[in-house]
């Protein structure tokens, strides 16, 4: 059972989570391990992997209101994507919880680093917004979807750093539409996931609901603020990135630390 104080800090860890989803979209549910493990002080990485998939699909359900709104959800797309990762993500966090959970941590670290360089590296992208599912792009769908499901499942991420690229190359869409479409998979992987662990009772469901609702607060926060900012997206993704390196660095330290 965690100390008051810790379940203050998830609220604040969920909202900025939900904050920077709202604000920059794909990516932004990457720091939710981290904050759990080292802000919140949750001391079982897996307990933290767990309890952070369960959010961060409940959060990117919640921020999906606002690209249903803008209506830049590519249905057909996402549901083809989203139902093709399913196995994957069952799969992945299959094994994720067989691997010590510190070493996971240190994994996971090396992968942050790839999505700050995914995240500079799509910062422009444009694309043709009138696509739409069809016999050229369902295959390269269903085998991103595949290949992210496994990915996300076994780090216990939303995957949308993975998601976006992916929607974007296999449909050819823009950034806008595959980052509304990316929650629809960012949620079907995070239950799948959270569902396994839920089974080895690796789940926090206190500290889920807390995080949950400091996420939907951030949501509501971060969409007001990109209206405001909608012309700075490439620089505050800049930015966010560096963020992510200088965490993940710290992840690094920590697991060398450790292992050490």
């Amino acid at each position: 059972m965690l100390e008051p104080v810790q379940y203050l800090l998830g609220i604040g860890s969920g909202a900025l989570v939900g904050f920077v989803l709202s604000l920059i979209g794909g990516g932004g549910s990457i720091l939710a391990v981290p904050l759990m493990v080292y802000l919140v002080g949750v001391s079982n990485p897996h307990v933290a992997i767990g309890t952070s998939a369960l959010a961060v699909a409940a959060n990117a359900l919640i921020g999906l209101i606002n690209p249903l709104r803008q209506r830049t959800v590519k249905w057909r797309c996402a549901i083809v994507f989203a139902a093709s990762g399913l196995a994957g993500a069952f799969a992945g966090s299959s094994a994720g919880k067989a691997i010590d959970g510190h070493k996971l941590l240190f994994l996971f670290a090396l992968v942050m680093i790839i999505v700050g360089a995914l995240m500079l590296r799509n910062r422009h992208e444009h694309g043709d917004d009138s696509v739409v599912l069809g016999r050229g792009n369902a295959p390269k769908l269903m085998g991103y979807g595949i290949g992210s499901g496994l990915f996300s499942g076994f780090f216990g991420v939303g995957g949308g750093f993975l998601i976006v690229p992916g929607l974007i190359a296999a449909t050819g869409m823009p950034i806008t539409y595959a980052i509304g479409s990316s929650l629809i998979a960012v949620s079907a992987f995070g239950l799948t996931t959270a569902a396994n662990y839920a089974v080895a009772g690796l789940i926090d469901w206190p500290l889920a609901v807390v995080f949950i609702a400091g996420g939907a607060l951030g949501s509501f926060l971060g969409a007001r603020v990109s209206k405001r900012l909608s012309g700075a997206q490439a620089r505050l993704t800049t930015l966010f990135a560096g963020l992510i390196f200088v965490v993940a660095l710290y992840m690094i330290w920590q697991s060398i630390r450790r292992l050490g």
